[in-house]
Parts: C-alpha cells; structure tokens; sequence
C-alpha cells in the first residue's frame, strides 16, 4: 500500500489545503506560487502513474486514489478561479469540467457494478482534454503576461478548449455505455 507512486498520490491530495492557503495569501507573488504547486500537483499525477507501471507497483489503492486526487485538485481550483473571477464567462466552463467529472465518476462507478467498466476506460481524447485543462488552469492561476504574452487570456482560451474536448469525452464514454444503460434492469435497483 505505501509504495513511492501512491505516497505521490497522497501528497498531491495533502497539497491542495496548501494550494488554497497560498491562493489566498496577501502576497505579490501569491498567484505565481499557487500556480506552481498545481503544476507541481500535475507533474505527481504523470509522475505517480509513469512509476506505478514501471516499478510494477500498481495497486487498488492507487487506483483508487489517483483519479480522486485528480478531480479533487481540478475541482478546487476551478471554484477558487471562479471566486476570484466570478463571471459567467469563467463559471460555465468550470461548470462543464466539473459537472463531467461528476457525470463520469457515476458512469464508471455503475458500469463497474455491471462487470463492464472496462467499456468506459480512459480514452486518448480524454487524456488529451487532462492535459489541455491542467494547462489551461495553470495560466489562469498563474495570471501574469511573459514578455508579451497574454497567458490569463490564452488560459482562458484553453479553458474553452478544455471545456469542448470534456464534452466531447463525456459523449465518447456515454456512446460505449449506452447498450448498458438503455438495456434491461439485471440487477435490482433503487428507483427514485
């Protein structure tokens, strides 16, 4: 269970008090700091799997927790942005990101209840919507122009695009369950 990929996993959740103390600190660099561990928080995420696959230390535990870690920081800093920017502009992209990753979770956690989780498995397109959104987040968190370069206005481009590429993987993971949540009942459930 301790092993170096799911120690990773646990420090990434222990960041994100820390993530939110620094986001709100009176500190001229305050943003760029913040911006950092979420970076540092991403880097864990593709770290924590690279080495779970290479030292052969995969684990139930870890599977479990990467993907909540995952979604945990996401979430958190989505609100936080949206607090500090509270316009509907910013608010229904976060929304959109948040709502699928809710939606998903559900998808998952039901088709696993029917054996046939591996029908709604991470996609290429939702692997490349995770690291558009880390990226997206990251300069809007960071703020700050580089030289001449406008990265609150390209982060939120990018949120955009973000936003686009979650509803698209949420259509995709909808697609291949849609045999099982449209057939028969198998199993008796609660009715509400």
């Amino acid at each position: 269970m301790f092993n170096i990929p799911n120690l990773l996993t646990v420090l990434r959740i222990a960041l994100i008090p820390v993530f939110v103390i620094v986001f709100f600190l009176p500190w001229e660099l305050a943003a760029q700091a913040c911006a950092i561990l979420f970076a540092l928080a991403g880097i864990t995420d593709w770290l924590d799997g690279y080495l779970a696959r290479r030292l052969n230390q995969v684990s139930p535990i870890g599977a479990f927790l990467d993907p909540v870690a995952d979604k945990l920081m996401v979430a958190t800093a989505l609100i936080l942005l949206v607090q500090a920017d509270p316009t509907p502009a910013l608010a229904v992209p976060a929304l959109i990101i948040i709502g699928r990753e809710i939606t998903i979770s559900a998808l998952r956690e039901w088709m696993a209840e029917l054996g046939a989780r591996a029908q709604v498995a991470v996609s290429v397109i939702g692997k490349i919507k995770t690291a558009v959104q880390i990226v997206a987040i990251f300069m809007l968190i960071f703020r700050k122009d580089i030289w001449a370069l406008p990265i609150y206005t390209i982060g939120y481009v990018l949120l955009y695009v973000a936003a686009i590429l979650t509803l698209w993987s949420m259509m995709v993971y909808l697609r291949a369950a849609w045999p099982s949540l449209t057939g028969p009942a198998s199993y008796p459930y609660d009715e509400r």
